[in-house]
């Protein structure tokens, strides 16, 4: 349904010629693909928040409504349940260390952006797909605008390369986050800016952000303060994707 709504709502935007979908999709020049070392699972550090360790949500609640959250969980395995909404995390945060480990399923169907598609909010900003977005998107062998692939500040910034494993296997983010300050003016102080490692290679080095994410028009700022970390239940109809061993650390 999600999904269905955005369609509709670029659709009027076209017909009123308004601003489009396509006016924030760059499309060269493309990261190079980079064969990513050995795959190994991090352990949680002795001071990092544990909010996945494959046993249960109680870190977190349904964008929807604030109740439970009603992914899946199996096996050490989240998986979203399509349909049931995003989830965020009960606790808010501000600059922090993050570790997400994460997996396009097996035989995944589908092209471009209805491939395995998903996102982190760095830092959640409202309800829905408000928010600072790192994207997750299957990229191995799967062409699409380079600001939506994955290990992409989503339609802001393009990742430096392409280190995807194929479906099937884990793929992990390592997340320097730093808040974005604001003054009593509500005016900036400091910009919101993410390093990310994307299976161990750098593919956000201090990237400075120029506001929360849109699907149509440009990035901009709202004041806000911590904020929680959302996992998106996004509407392609393709299968869904898995996270596991999840855990962050405050940083001053």
């Amino acid at each position: 349904m999600k999904l269905l709504i955005v369609v509709a709502a670029a659709l009027a935007a076209q017909g009123q010629g308004g601003p489009r979908p396509e006016d924030t999709e760059v499309w060269a020049p493309e990261p190079p693909v980079v064969t990513p070392g050995a795959y190994v699972s991090t352990p949680p550090p002795s001071d990092a928040v544990v909010l996945f360790d494959g046993r249960d949500l109680s870190h977190w609640v349904s964008v929807k409504d604030g109740g439970a959250a009603r992914w899946t969980v199996a096996g050490g395995v989240l998986t979203v349940a399509k349909g049931t909404g995003n989830i965020q995390t009960r606790e808010r945060f501000g600059s922090y260390q993050l570790h997400v480990e994460w997996r396009i399923p097996a035989g995944i169907k589908g092209e471009g952006q209805a491939r395995g598609n998903s996102g982190i909010f760095l830092a959640s900003t409202g309800d829905g797909d408000n928010g600072y977005e790192l994207q997750i998107l299957d990229s191995y062998r799967n062409r699409t605008y380079v600001n939506g692939q994955a290990g992409s500040i989503y339609k802001q910034i393009a990742p430096l390369a392409n280190p995807m494993r194929r479906p099937g296997e884990w793929q992990s983010y390592d997340i320097l986050w730093t808040a974005p300050l604001f003054g009593a003016d509500g005016k900036v102080t400091r910009p919101a800016s993410a390093t990310v490692m994307f299976n161990n290679v750098v593919v956000q080095d201090h990237a400075i952000l120029k506001g929360a994410t849109q699907y149509i028009g440009q990035p901009s700022y709202k004041p806000h303060g911590p904020a929680q970390i959302k996992l998106q239940d996004h509407g392609d109809p393709s299968a869904p994707i898995s996270f596991r061993n999840i855990w962050i650390r405050k940083l001053p």
